[in-house]
């Protein structure tokens, strides 16, 4: 083939590529299934291209380097795990997406699509905002399509989730929009904003995602605004949340069941969702100090649980493959030199992120996020979860990457 046909090819699956990471961001607010082929055929489409030696480059940096020591080690713990071949193949799963994030750093360090995989998330969700607004105002309709949580697809949790991270990564648009005085723009944004709240605080609440929101407000105060702004954000947050909680029952018995949950536990061992997480972590925390250098091995969850509930009843009694917090997740499989490698890895990206920028500013709603979320629950190893953090850290990494060398590059041209 000649040099330039070779390279028409090249760029023509190099293009692909970063289609099917657009159409990857687009689709897992709808579907697992969608993703899980879409991810197959990007990396079909990608190892053909790929920069072996840039991707050997990203490894060797903190950010790109750590996911890839979680899934090596968490291959290693392959062989010393006592389970079937079969569950030790379904722990390795949990941390394969890691691998997508050096691949992106490099993928998108090499093209200027990085913004369209964002562009299609935020599409995505506010399509499934309006889909379910029309769903749930339609009582036939709501009533055949509408999942027990009122959510059109997966659940409340991770739809709230997503919509506080398309919510903060606007933000951002409306404070840039405002210096600007685009008040269109400003606009477009905030109704979206205050659409998505509505949809959390009245249909479908993920209490996870609301500590998060609390989070992201204090971080973005510190990164974006002036004393004036926060000010302005903290009489806005006051005001909507308490029209929030006086107009809307269903956000306060989703915030004080909390309590009323541990409470029944601690009364009657009732099994509750509260009542859950404070039994998987105590049993975390125990089966942790089994074997804290190096962990029961990869896939080892399950058996654990299993063999702890044996002849026990109530929340004592359950069985789980998830113990609901990400770090005692890796632990038990992997003990603290497991834990060690993902504190790296949230730490090595939340430093990625520390300057300004839409694609830091998404970089860093990201990670920190997964961060909060993976404290109740295991979110780098759950699907939609694991995905987001994947493509956002990986996406927005490698935008960070190309400003940086853009902006080195007049100085150094001129020795």
């Amino acid at each position: 083939m000649a040099p330039s046909r070779l390279r028409f090819s090249r760029e023509r699956l190099a293009g692909l590529a970063d289609a099917f990471v657009i159409a990857i961001a687009v689709s897992l607010p709808w579907s697992t299934s969608a993703t899980g082929i879409l991810v197959a055929a990007w990396a079909a489409a990608l190892f053909p291209v790929v920069d072996w030696s840039g991707l050997r480059r990203t490894i060797m940096t903190p950010a790109g380097g750590f996911p890839v020591v979680l899934v090596v080690l968490g291959i290693a713990g392959m062989l010393w795990a006592d389970v079937s071949l079969v569950e030790r193949w379904k722990g390795l799963d949990s941390f394969l997406k890691l691998l997508a994030i050096p691949l992106l750093l490099v993928q998108f360090r090499a093209s200027d699509r990085g913004i369209w995989v964002f562009a299609g998330y935020l599409a995505s969700c506010v399509v499934l905002l309006a889909a379910s607004t029309v769903v749930i105002a339609i009582p036939p309709l709501a009533r055949s399509l509408l999942h027990v949580d009122y959510t059109l697809v997966k659940n409340g949790a991770t739809q709230s989730g997503e919509f506080v991270t398309c919510i903060f990564g606007m933000l951002y648009l409306v404070v840039d929009a405002w210096e600007r005085r685009d008040r269109a723009r400003v606009i477009a944004c905030a109704t979206i904003i205050l659409a998505m709240l509505a949809s959390i605080v009245f249909v479908a609440t993920g209490r996870t995602a609301l500590l998060v929101a609390l989070v992201l407000l204090v971080v973005f105060a510190i990164k974006r605004l002036s004393a004036r702004g926060v000010l302005l954000l903290l009489v806005a947050v006051v005001v909507l949340g308490a029209i929030g909680w006086t107009s809307s029952p269903y956000l306060q018995q989703r915030t004080t069941a909390i309590w009323t949950d541990l409470e029944r536990y601690k009364a009657e061992e009732t099994v509750t969702s509260s009542g859950e997480r404070l039994v998987f972590w105590k049993k975390s925390i125990d089966f942790i100090s089994q074997a804290p250098v190096i962990g029961h091995g990869t896939g080892t969850i399950r058996s654990l649980f299993e063999k702890s509930a044996t002849g026990r009843s109530g929340a004592a009694g359950e069985i789980s493959t998830n113990p609901h917090n990400q770090t005692f997740a890796v632990g038990i499989q992997l003990g603290l030199i497991g834990i060690a490698a993902l504190w790296a890895m949230w730490i090595a990206h939340l430093m990625l992120f520390r300057g300004d920028g839409l694609a830091a500013w998404i970089g860093l709603t990201v990670v920190v996020q997964n961060f909060v979320g993976s404290l109740f629950n295991s979110h780098v190893f759950d699907f939609t979860q694991g995905w987001v953090y994947a493509i956002g850290v990986g996406v927005a990494g490698a935008m960070v990457y190309g400003q940086v060398e853009k902006s080195t590059r007049p100085a150094q041209s001129k020795h």
